[in-house]
């Protein structure tokens, strides 16, 4: 009798340790086809998103590989355009930063660029709003006009679309930022200090500009706030069981002329640098109209500061060099 309770017992705790393994199998098989479909759908997405500008720079003699190991890869610079893209509106490139990467030394220098500084807009033959080279001719007059305009190379842009960016504030479930002003806009109260803000609210808060003492450097720093939050939201694992809808509003958002593979390397290569970030900014130029129009004129020597470190930041010679 205790022997046939014994086989039983051993024939039940089969069973279990049977089923608990195909259950154990299914879902380590389910994770796997799970990941395996988020990474589809990010190559997919990154496809999408990828537009490439025609031809080279030439403020750059060597070409920039991102094949290279960490520790000899060249540096490399990248154009973050924000731009307000409305119905019936070609758009402006409300926000215009440049970061600068050097691998050897293991930091990025940033540096925003006034929306209305006033400079000449490369090909088409006009001096007025650094922002304007957008509306006149897209990402490729909005580069060209940068490189002439700081003496540097941009060997990479990234696009963003503040009015679809609200999407992808959605999609992550709103994003929080410290707001240093209480401001005002459109009905929308933001009171000082930390905020959370969904998809619209967080456009309404990107927008503002006259209700803030800084103008429109304080416009620049909140679209800055943003995009470094929805970063950080969008990293986060639960953020992932969003990801169609996440996937879907960065492909409607966001234009880049980096490849996929170009992206996974760099972050592979240059994800601890984030911590070592120099950001510079034009504070000692002056505001002027000029035939009705208020322009931000940088100060030469400050001009000149700054295109000397990017310069020396990409280890390449100014135009009067080559």
């Amino acid at each position: 009798m205790s022997s046939r309770q014994d086989r039983k017992k051993k024939k039940k705790k089969s069973r279990l340790f049977k089923i608990s393994m195909i259950i154990l199998a299914v879902l380590i098989v389910g994770g796997l086809v799970y990941a395996y479909s988020i990474y589809q759908s990010f190559q997919t997405t990154m496809d999408q998103v990828y537009e490439p500008l025609e031809g080279d720079t030439d403020k750059r003699v060597d070409v920039v590989s991102k094949k290279d190991d960490v520790k000899d890869a060249p540096p490399f610079s990248l154009l973050l355009l924000g731009v307000d893209e409305r119905e019936n509106d070609s758009g402006r490139s409300d926000t215009m930063i440049v970061l600068t990467v050097n691998p050897a030394k293991e930091s990025i220098k940033m540096l925003s660029i006034p929306r209305d500084t006033r400079t000449e807009i490369v090909g088409w033959g006009t001096v007025e709003k650094i922002n304007h080279a957008y509306a006149y001719g897209q990402v490729p007059m909005a580069v060209d006009t940068v490189e002439q305009f700081l003496d540097i190379p941009i060997d990479y842009y990234v696009k963003v679309n503040m009015q679809g960016f609200q999407k992808i504030v959605d999609a992550v479930g709103g994003v929080t930022v410290d707001n240093p002003y209480e401001l005002s806009e459109n009905g929308n109260t933001f009171p000082e200090g930390e905020i959370t803000l969904d998809g619209e609210e967080a456009l309404t808060y990107t927008r503002i500009r006259y209700a803030d003492p800084r103008g429109d450097f304080g416009r620049q720093d909140r679209q800055k706030q943003i995009i470094q939050a929805v970063i950080d939201k969008g990293a986060r694992v639960q953020s992932m069981w969003k990801f169609d809808s996440l996937f879907d509003a960065v492909g409607e958002t966001i234009k880049t002329n980096l490849t996929f593979e170009e992206m996974v390397s760099i972050q592979k290569r240059y994800k601890g640098m984030q911590h070592n970030i120099d950001q510079m900014m034009f504070e000692q130029g002056t505001g002027e109209r000029i035939n009705g129009l208020w322009y931000y004129l940088p100060s030469q020597q400050e001009l000149n500061d700054h295109t000397n470190t990017l310069q020396d930041h990409l280890e390449v010679d100014g135009q009067e060099d080559n």
